[in-house]
């Protein structure tokens, strides 16, 4: 069953999905979902994607609550930046480097969708040589608590959700 369908669960997810997408649903829109599923699982295969391990489910809702309120918390800032075009001249837009421990693969993932996910921070960059991320902020005022907050609030819970 797993070379005809290698993922059935997420072939059936977006097969799901397909249907909610259409204004009506007919014999042949049925059977174009059903072959794109398949066709999207069997390409998901290919490219082989590595195993992944989730550690400790209990640290996902605290993490998921932090994100929810680190993103009100900086929509509101970055709204103040943007309405008092007249600020103090300590503002400026930056980039840094941030070493991260994390090597998962999907633990990495997480961290870019939260950093990205927050107003005010994009993850531009990761190498993975040294295991060093590249981060834009629009508000830099201290590197190194950029630096202390992706390490203790973000990296360290996904470490314990993903390695």
């Amino acid at each position: 069953m797993t070379r005809l369908l290698p993922h059935p669960l997420l072939a059936l997810a977006f097969f799901a999905l397909w249907l909610l997408l259409l204004e009506s649903v007919s014999p042949g829109a049925i059977l174009l979902g059903g072959v794109l599923a398949v066709a999207a699982v069997h390409v998901l295969a290919a490219l082989g994607m590595p195993k992944g391990r989730v550690g400790r489910l209990r640290a996902v809702p605290g993490l998921l609550f932090d994100v929810l309120v680190e993103i009100v918390r900086s929509n509101n800032a970055v709204a103040r930046i943007i309405l008092q075009p007249a600020a103090p001249s300590g503002r400026r837009a930056g980039f840094v480097h941030i070493p991260l421990d994390m090597r998962s693969p999907y633990g990495l993932s997480a961290l870019a969708c939260i950093l990205t996910a927050t107003p005010g921070t994009v993850w531009v960059d990761y190498d993975a040589q040294d295991g060093t991320m590249l981060l834009h902020v629009l508000d830099m005022v201290d590197e190194e608590s950029w630096v202390r907050t992706i390490k203790d609030k973000w990296e360290r819970r996904l470490m314990e959700i993903f390695e």
